[in-house]
């Protein structure tokens, strides 16, 4: 049989900081309001010469160094964003021109802060479909560049930042080998698509916040949970949970309600802020740089956001 598995991760932030002290001097907010409701403490925002798909090639670039592969290797490449903005050349076709690459089939996918688990699915299913051997996938958004800087409820969320994963074949046979990449639970609820938007011209973020947090807090642990049964895991023998860093008051009932007790809980939305596609694979790529999580062990990433759409599964960490 051909799986498919994650053998390498990488990360990438623009230079500039932006901490809740310098939000302080953009709107009537303070540190403590930050802290207190979302939990960030400091954001990256890229500079105006700084594309989205710079941001995501950067991140592809380490990951590939990872992996060991040179960019010729790579048949696929999937970028899941939000936040790009022209739509011809795509994301994922300016990152393999950067790169250098062959001749990959290029994709983006826009399905918000819930992308990259998307991506991830979409590059499994080709992967075992035998149309890809090796892809890239990624993650990048720059949230920043849509922000709304006089609202004080959103401006102080917001992040940019990419993160990469190199997903390649696995075969196994032995009727008792676990695939590196489980089978993804997606789905939406496109009659509460108005609680997250991105809309206008130019586009602006804007959210119903306590509709989402209601539904993050309610509706999906059941949800996640269901995503680790189709991965044949229970959520106590979780070595991690990633989920999208939208917001710190959100993380932590919903990574409780899944029933993780043992897992390292990402928390990267505390430095990076929402970065919406890209929160995921960054936070993932930082746990793994630092030795978080023992290689092989059982993780969970969940995507929820943008749509009321929602995607996860469980991995195997590289």
């Amino acid at each position: 049989m051909i799986g498919s598995r994650i053998t390498s991760l990488g990360h990438y932030q623009p230079a500039s900081v932006l901490t809740n002290a310098d939000l302080e001097a953009l709107v009537d907010t303070s540190d403590e309001w930050i802290r207190s409701r979302v939990g960030i403490r400091t954001r990256h925002r890229a500079a105006a010469d700084e594309p989205v798909d710079e941001l995501a090639a950067h991140a592809a670039a380490k990951a590939l160094a990872g992996a060991g592969l040179t960019p010729g290797d790579i048949d696929l490449v999937l970028v899941a964003t939000s936040t790009a903005i022209d739509r011809s050349p795509n994301t994922a076709a300016r990152v393999a021109a950067r790169l250098g690459m062959g001749s990959p089939a290029v994709m983006d996918l826009n399905v918000v802060c819930a992308g990259f688990t998307h991506a991830l699915a979409t590059a499994d299913h080709a992967v075992r479909a035998g149309s890809a051997r090796r892809a890239l996938v990624i993650g990048a958004d720059e949230m920043t560049a849509i922000t709304d800087w006089t609202d004080r409820t959103t401006c102080v969320l917001t992040g940019d930042g990419a993160g990469a994963a190199v997903v390649e074949a696995a075969e196994y046979d032995d009727g008792v080998t676990v695939p590196g990449i489980g089978p993804v639970v997606w789905g939406s609820v496109p009659e509460m698509g108005h609680a997250v938007r991105i809309e206008g011209t130019p586009p602006r973020f804007a959210q119903e916040g306590q509709t989402v947090y209601r539904w993050a807090t309610t509706q999906l642990p059941p949800i996640a949970r269901s995503v680790c049964e189709r991965g044949g895991v229970d959520p106590a023998d979780l070595a991690a949970v990633v989920l999208h860093q939208a917001n710190l008051r959100i993380i932590e009932p919903l990574a409780r309600r899944i029933g993780a007790v043992n897992a390292v809980i990402a928390q990267d939305v505390v430095e990076s802020g929402n970065t919406s596609a890209a929160s995921i694979p960054m936070a993932f790529s930082k746990l793994v740089e630092r030795g978080e999580i023992p290689k092989g062990a059982p993780v969970l990433l969940f995507g929820f956001g943008g749509n009321l759409s929602y995607a996860g599964q469980i991995v195997r960490c590289p």
